[in-house]
């Protein structure tokens, strides 16, 4: 008999082979023993192990797939190569996207009704004869794609490396929750992260204009507090700071602490853009997003952080606009439009 390497790393090494021969009762086998052996996984082993699960993943069956990609993305979070990984771990993503908008299509063709809550097993064999085994099971692991692929986005690389199929996988998610109700948040935002995009602060009070660049940000709550730390905190608008350990969270530093608001974020039209929404939400002005800073209206706290806790975010100030183009961003800028309701 030949016996297999121990730990995980033996694991992988089995489930590969496994898997590229078509294997099917050596890969289940060699699946448990993933699941099994991760959480006394070596580092080499994890080092060397997300790279090589996430290129057999197209081969791998729709159903354990999502849990292998969960494995990959949980190698990366632990120091794995997630350039490497990206390609499998997107590929997959985008099939399951595909087969959970089919899902949604027979449901509504075959009498519609509210979706099935994906539980930890494999969907019913009702579901199965209203939808396709294929279309039921990229419902049902549609979570736990959301988890691998979040892991992997977290790096910058990850996220360039993605260009336009980003779209892609918005539009097919948008597709989903539309039809299911359900909300995906952590994919969505994660979809729609920016890298070096500038953008144009204009601070309505003191009738000031500001050129910035940001990256990595996950939602409006942290992009507020280091707006708020660039600009009142470098001394160039009056108001109320973030302190230093406030502004460290909000970066890259683990953990949260309380933060009150500084500003109203408001988009060019008056309207309110909310610190649940994303930096993606700022409209395009001429080529480059455009954002007003109004007094805030009223008085506002929550935990500083970070969106994704393993997302490096920051906010750069380049430099201070001269009178004449604010004047010229201005002329694109409606009074604040009043809350109702």
């Amino acid at each position: 008999m030949i016996f297999s390497k121990a730990g995980f790393g033996g694991a992988v090494a089995d489930f590969e082979a496994a898997v590229v021969a078509q294997d099917a009762k050596r890969s289940g086998k060699a699946f448990v023993r993933l699941q099994e052996t991760f959480g006394q996984a070596k580092e080499a082993d994890l080092l060397d192990g997300g790279p090589r699960l996430a290129a057999v993943l197209e081969q791998v069956p729709p159903g354990p797939r999502a849990v292998v990609a969960v494995l990959v993305g949980a190698c990366v979070e632990r120091g794995a190569d997630a350039e490497r990984c990206a390609p499998g771990v997107r590929a997959g993503l985008r099939a399951a996207l595909e087969a959970a908008a089919a899902f949604a299509d027979a449901w509504a063709a075959t009498g519609g009704g509210a979706f099935p809550v994906p539980d930890d097993g494999e969907p019913g064999e009702e579901v199965v004869e209203r939808t396709g085994f294929d279309a039921a099971v990229g419902w049902w692991t549609l979570p736990q794609w959301e988890m691998a692929a979040v892991a992997l986005l977290n790096h910058r690389a990850v996220r360039a490396g993605a260009g336009g199929d980003r779209d892609e996988l918005l539009r097919l998610l948008t597709a989903v929750e539309q039809a299911s109700g359900r909300q995906f948040r952590s994919l969505g935002h994660a979809l729609r992260v920016l890298d070096d995009e500038p953008l144009v602060a204009l601070h309505r009070t003191s009738g000031t204009g500001y050129a910035l660049r940001f990256f990595g940000i996950g939602d409006n709550f942290q992009l507020h507090t280091l707006l708020a730390d660039a600009l009142i905190g470098g001394g160039h608008v009056e108001g109320h700071a973030p302190s230093p350990h406030e502004v460290a969270v909000c970066r890259e530093t683990p953990g949260q602490v309380d933060t009150v608001g500084s500003f109203d974020l408001t988009a060019p039209d008056g309207g309110r853009l909310w610190n649940e929404g994303a930096p993606a939400d700022i409209p395009v002005v001429d080529g480059v997003r455009l954002l007003v800073l109004d007094e805030p209206s009223y008085r506002r706290s929550w935990p500083a952080g970070r969106f994704f806790p393993g997302m490096r975010g920051d906010v750069i100030l380049e430099r201070a606009l001269e009178p004449e183009e604010t004047e010229r961003w201005l002329a694109h800028v409606s009074p604040a439009k009043e809350l109702t309701g």
